[in-house]
Parts: C-alpha cells; structure tokens; sequence
C-alpha cells in the first residue's frame, strides 16, 4: 500500500484499493504546490520591485 501523507488519509486509504491511495497521495501533492507558487511569485515581485527602486 503507498504511504500516505497524514493519520487521517492512512486510515481512509487503508480501507480502499492501489488506485485511491494514489489518487489522496496525488490529491495532497496538487494541494501543497499552490503555497510554493504563490511564495515564488511573492519574491518575484519584491526582486522585481527592489532591483526597480536601486535604479
């Protein structure tokens, strides 16, 4: 069975099958990429406006 992320979605997933353990493991990845891009973005921004304001 695919090690699942938290307590919670190992017991959901223990009940099931192969292809819902991936689907909660692929479902918890979709999920934690979106704070990454907004922080990446943030940066971007604040390089983008201190490198504007040196000039």
């Amino acid at each position: 069975m695919a090690p699942a992320q938290c307590a919670m979605c190992k017991a959901v997933v223990e009940g099931g099958n192969q292809n819902m353990a991936e689907g909660v493991n692929n479902g918890i990845t979709y999920l934690m990429v979106f704070p990454y891009i907004l922080v990446g973005v943030l940066f971007y921004f604040l390089y983008r406006h201190r490198k504007k304001v040196k000039n």
